[in-house]
């Protein structure tokens, strides 16, 4: 490390007032924030007080529990408050809601749940606007309150009350802002709020900025941090500490630049494959390049890898490389396991439907579970934005059921076999293998609509998703012998994994969008460039839909995934068609 780079570094630990400490992915920002926060609470942090890392991201509450394991003391860690801003802003409001006119009591709406009472909108639609007011009323009147209200409603309590901006103060004598280049509008007026009370320290790299697309999140948010804080400014460059004896940084820096060179880049590879119809045998593909980057992390770093990522360009993707990895656990004989990530509404609603199905039934209840069944279904089709009217026959159906209708219908039909299918079943009290034979059933029905439901539970692969969902699960049927509340169970698992404090070990093998990796490191990474089909072309699935040249939000986004890697990084390369963010010349060997 430099003289220059030792001098900023000492010059942050010395500051007594805010900081802005900008640097590249592996610079050291984290690291530095934590013995920023130690040094603060070995000089006499009171009984209480702790100092809180704020995150946009769960992965990055993750990766600074660990850096602190390693930088800080038992004792030193339990005056450390590392969370999300959602989580932060949830403790914010469940305390202190009804002073803006909320119940006394809150609920999240989970935002597939919001998706499915919305039918699916976004801001583009017309209806938009209705919506948004409907939200504002199921927070006020029923004390329903989605994700995205989180943080501008404890902007609107911080404003409202100079005691809690000064008693959060009190209890949170220094704050991190860890990936400030990302905080959106309601979340930044936060801190410049408690940023009078309260010493601040922002970490960014604006390079990494790939949620400019969010409401109130753009390159202005770090000049906003200078204009307010006026802060201790420090840059640790391109310095990296996470991959310090490979090219990985460098090899991303040039594709931003808009400058790969034709040589290769040390610790980076490629691996093609043909793209050709019908589409590429992905477990022939992934055995490859699995085997090819075990191999090179192993040469580069003296030892196997213990967490490898699969990044691709959206969810399909994603859901294609895990049913790749489980065709090849079936060919070498023992199963591939992996996480994969991914953000489906539709499938999370389908998944409540299991849940339903795994719950005990009264056969002489038979038709009002079916009339249940077709809600749940309607409500998983309705998130998606599409087939409203099947949406609404649905809906139409199950009321007239409810109301003494017997309808013989092929759904209500299905649905009758499926329930007490399910009702005579065994079931193992072993929730994995209990969620596959709900699967299987409803696959069996050779029933649309309970095909794709069934098919939709593939992206949870067997509760991988989250050891609570199964956790819970198992608790139930240790009570009662029975799944009896496995709804309130998923639903208590997925708002606690996704937004307040789940933070989990991490799979050996996770399989994710670009999007979900930010935050993320890995020893090895694979990249997998497809070859996007329209219907006048191909394309390289590298390049996002609508970038036009000089492709600047499509360079960012594989400067993040390339980056995830510490030892390694492998691109999966069609042969074709060619890549106008790439050249590929002597890159094989890298």
């Amino acid at each position: 490390m430099s003289g220059e780079v030792c001098q900023l570094r000492e010059s942050v630990l010395a500051c007594d007032g805010h900081a802005l400490v900008l640097g590249g992915p592996g610079s050291g920002k984290t690291t530095l924030a934590l013995r920023k926060t130690i040094k603060r609470i070995k000089e006499g942090m009171l009984p209480g007080q702790t100092a809180l890392f704020l995150s946009f991201s769960r992965a990055a509450v993750a990766r600074i529990l660990d850096a602190a394991r390693l930088e800080a003391n038992k004792e030193e860690q339990d005056q450390l408050s590392i969370q999300t801003f959602h989580s932060f802003f949830w403790d914010i409001l469940k305390a202190h809601a009804y002073l803006l006119g909320a119940p006394r009591k809150l609920t999240i709406l989970l935002p597939q749940d919001e998706k499915a009472l919305s039918g699916g909108l976004d801001e583009e639609d017309e209806e938009w606007d209705e919506w948004i007011a409907e939200r504002a009323r199921l927070f006020r009147e029923d004390g329903r309150i989605a994700f995205d209200l989180f943080a501008p409603n404890a902007a609107d309590l911080l404003a409202a009350s100079g005691y809690l901006r000064s008693s959060i103060a009190r209890r949170h004598p220094i704050i991190i802002v860890d990936e400030a280049q990302d905080t959106g509008q309601h979340a930044w007026r936060c801190i410049e709020m408690l940023a009078p009370h309260t010493q601040i320290i922002c970490l960014a790299d604006l390079e990494q900025q790939i949620f400019d697309y969010l409401p109130g999140v753009g390159p202005e948010r770090v000049a906003a941090i200078r204009a307010t804080l006026n802060p201790h400014e420090v840059d640790l460059g391109t310095q990296n500490h996470r991959s310090p004896d490979s090219e990985i940084l460098a090899f991303g820096n040039d594709i931003l630049a808009g400058k790969v060179r034709g040589g290769p880049y040390k610790g980076v590879s490629s691996l093609s494959y043909r793209p050709e119809k019908p589409p590429p045998n992905w477990n022939h593909v992934l055995r490859r390049a699995l085997h090819e980057l075990f191999q090179a992390v192993e040469a580069q770093s003296g030892a196997q890898p213990e967490t490898i990522a699969i990044l691709v360009s959206n969810n399909r993707s994603a859901l294609k490389m895990s049913n790749g990895l489980n065709a090849l656990g079936s060919y070498v004989g023992k199963a591939i396991s992996h996480k994969l990530l991914f953000d489906e509404a539709e499938a999370l609603l389908s998944a409540r439907f299991a849940a339903f199905l795994l719950e005990p039934k009264n056969l002489t209840e038979i038709e009002s579970d079916v009339a249940t069944s077709m809600e749940m279904i309607a409500a998983a089709k309705s998130s998606t934005g599409q087939g409203k009217a099947a949406v609404a026959k649905l809906l139409e159906q199950a009321n007239k059921i409810r109301h003494g209708k017997s309808l013989s219908i092929n759904i209500a039909n299905s649905l009758r076999s499926v329930i007490s299918n399910l009702h005579l079943t065994n079931f193992t009290g072993d929730p994995a293998k209990d969620w596959l034979t709900v699967k299987h059933v409803l696959r069996a029905t050779n029933q649309a609509e309970l095909v794709r439901v069934a098919s939709q539970l593939d992206f949870l692969v067997a509760f991988r998703r989250g050891d609570r969902i199964s956790a819970g699960l198992a608790s139930e049927w240790l009570r009662d012998g029975a799944y009896t509340n496995a709804r309130a169970v998923l639903d208590l698992a997925l708002a606690q994994e996704q937004i307040l404090d789940g933070v989990e070990a991490p799979a050996r093998i996770q399989i994710m969008n670009v999007h979900k990796a930010k935050g993320k490191q890995f020893d090895g990474v694979i990249v997998v460039r497809e070859a996007r089909r329209t219907q006048d072309s191909v394309e390289s699935s590298f390049v996002w839909r609508g970038d036009m040249p000089p492709f600047s939000k499509s360079r960012r986004l594989l400067r993040v995934a390339v980056t995830r890697a510490k030892v390694h990084a492998l691109i999966l390369n069609p042969q074709w068609p060619s890549c106008p963010l790439l050249k590929w010349h002597k890159f094989k060997k890298g």
